[in-house]
Order: structure tokens, then C-alpha cells, then sequence
């Protein structure tokens, strides 16, 4: 899906993945649903400060397979700006900003950058694996 590269297309991005989650059988107040959420809110909020280009939108896909591993994934238009493991010092705890991919790191099973295909930008995805009933 598209939305508009503002806080409030952020937001309604990450309200869409808690609730296509809840569709797809992992409950609002799950740990796949509250984990996956919470990364999808700060890939969506990094397209929105670091990603984007004036009048340009960013996409989110939500994907699930059979053997349990749900992916998310931001695409912005931006190319130059590519975001990377932190390899650096911790980021201080009341800092504003700075923890949004240490968090991703920390609950996603794995993630990464791709070129966006078909059109000029990246691709931030992050997949989560399912375990348990």
C-alpha cells in the first residue's frame, strides 16, 4: 500500500499492519502482532524523516508464508540515504532519536536494504519468525 510520507501515513501504516496481523490469526496484544508492529512503526517512521522526497510516497508490504516468517517492508524513494547497522557507540537512553534500527536489530529475526525494484529509491525490509501454535 501507498501513503503519504507524514507522520499520519507513518501512523496509519503501522495501524494497518496491527490490524492485518489481527486478520491473519496473531491477535492485537500477540507477540508476533506487538513485535512486528513496533518494527513496522520505525521503518515507517524512518521513510518519513530520512526517506523522503517532496511529493513522493512511501509503500508498505506485509507479507506472510506457510512456514511461519511474516515480512515487512518500506520502500521510499530516497537512493543516497541507506541505512546501516549501528557500529558505533550505544545510544543514550533520553536521546530523541537514533534507537529506531537498534530496536529493529534487536526484535527483527533479520534485516536488511535492497535497491527498490522498478522505480528509484530503497527497500527496507524486516522479517520475524513465528514460533509457538
Amino acid at each position: 500500500m501507498r501513503f503519504t510520507s507524514t507522520p499520519r501515513g507513518a501512523r496509519l501504516a503501522r495501524r494497518l499492519v496491527s490490524h492485518r496481523l489481527h486478520e491473519w490469526g496473531h491477535p492485537y496484544d500477540s507477540t508476533p502482532n506487538e513485535t512486528l508492529t513496533l518494527v513496522a512503526a520505525e521503518l515507517t517512521a524512518n521513510a518519513v524523516v530520512h526517506g523522503h522526497v517532496p511529493g513522493r510516497d512511501f509503500h508498505l508490504r506485509l507479507t506472510a508464508t506457510p512456514a511461519r516468517l511474516l515480512r515487512v517492508e518500506v520502500s521510499d524513494t530516497r537512493t543516497e540515504r541507506r541505512p546501516t547497522r549501528a557500529a558505533g557507540p550505544p545510544v543514550e537512553v533520553d536521546a530523541d532519536s537514533g534507537r529506531g534500527l537498534v530496536l529493529v536489530d534487536a526484535l527483527a529475526t533479520r534485516w536488511g536494504v535492497a535497491p527498490r525494484p522498478g522505480a528509484p529509491g530503497k527497500t527496507v525490509w524486516a522479517e520475524l519468525t513465528v514460533t509457538g501454535p
